[in-house]
C-alpha cells in the first residue's frame, strides 16, 4: 500500500471514530486512533501515516511526534473535505 492509499484509509477511520464538529472538521483522541483494534491491523505505521496526513495538510495535532500513553489525550482535528 502506498502512501496515498494509507491517508485515505486514514481519513476513513478517523471518520469512524471521531465526532463531526460544527466547522466540519472531525475530531478523534490520538489514544482512541491508537488503541482501536481496526486501526492497529490496518496501519503498520501509524504515527508515519499521521505525520504524512499532517504534512498534506489534510489533519492537525500538536506537536511533531505522539507517543503512546503520553499523547493518549491530543486532539486529531481532520479538516472538512473541500467540495469541488
Amino acid at each position: 500500500m502506498n502512501v496515498e492509499e494509507e491517508v485515505g484509509r486514514l481519513r476513513l477511520e478517523i471518520e469512524r471514530l471521531g465526532t463531526v464538529q460544527p466547522d466540519g472538521s472531525t475530531v478523534v483522541k490520538f489514544g482512541i486512533l491508537f488503541n482501536d483494534d481496526r486501526c492497529a491491523n490496518l496501519f503498520e505505521a501509524l504515527v508515519g501515516t499521521l505525520r504524512a496526513a499532517k504534512k498534506r495538510k489534510l489533519l492537525t495535532y500538536d506537536g511533531e511526534l505522539l507517543l503512546q500513553g503520553v499523547h493518549d489525550n491530543v486532539d486529531i482535528v481532520l479538516f472538512k473535505p473541500v467540495s469541488n
